[in-house]
């Protein structure tokens, strides 16, 4: 709740990824005033704004571009509004994404590749569990829960460290085949691999720790 006694206002950036609304529903199930919009003044306004994602890491950043969501996120970032980024709308902040062979240039908020798990079955579809640090604000009070993804491509590598006054990213992992990142909190900018609108009640509190925060 603000100060002024209204929920937190979250915008889910509609960019033409595909159905999205049960990002909603779970977002305003969590507390959120919600409006799905690809206005950017709109996005710029809210006291939260979600990046979902699905399909090719290629896809999604030709469809941010041609929304200019990219400075959209950037503009929010560079006065320390918040931003969540959900499964290929996590993937896309990296600097690159490669896929099939093909390389994409990604948002580059955070340095290192996505690429294709190394596991001996692919996509990785269903529940599973995920390493949280004991700090982390995201995980409170679901750290034992398990949480649903569907992909294929992940960062396996976070390269990114403190410095300065910024402190260290928390940095939340999980495993198919071998370690990926299931998700990050850095600063204003916050991310999930895994579906927390498709998570159940452990989402749904996830969901709500964020918009808390805001």
């Amino acid at each position: 709740m603000r100060a002024d006694g209204r929920a937190p206002s979250v915008v889910v950036l509609d960019y033409g990824t595909g159905n999205v609304h049960s990002a909603v529903k779970a977002l305003e199930a969590a507390g959120a005033d919600v409006e799905l919009t690809g206005d950017r003044a709109r996005a710029m306004e809210a006291d939260g704004l979600v990046v979902p994602g699905v399909g090719a890491f290629a896809a999604v950043m030709g469809a941010l571009e041609a929304v200019r969501g990219g400075e959209v996120i950037g503009r929010r970032l560079a006065g320390g509004r918040p931003v969540l980024g959900i499964c290929v709308g996590m993937q896309v902040l990296f600097e690159e994404g490669v896929e099939r062979g093909q390389r994409t240039r990604g948002l580059g908020e955070w340095p290192g590749e996505v690429r294709l798990l190394e596991a001996p079955v692919v996509p990785h579809i269903g529940w599973n569990t995920v390493e949280a640090p004991e700090d982390s604000v995201l995980f409170e009070g679901v750290r034992d829960e398990r949480f649903y993804f569907v992909h294929s491509y992940a960062a396996q590598d976070w390269t990114l460290e403190a410095s300065g006054r910024r402190a260290a990213p928390r940095l939340t992992w999980a495993e198919h085949g071998s370690r990926f990142l299931a998700a990050v909190e850095n600063g204003p900018l916050s991310a999930t691999q895994f579906h927390p609108e498709k998570s159940g009640h452990a989402g749904i509190r996830l969901l709500g720790n964020w918009v808390r925060g805001l």
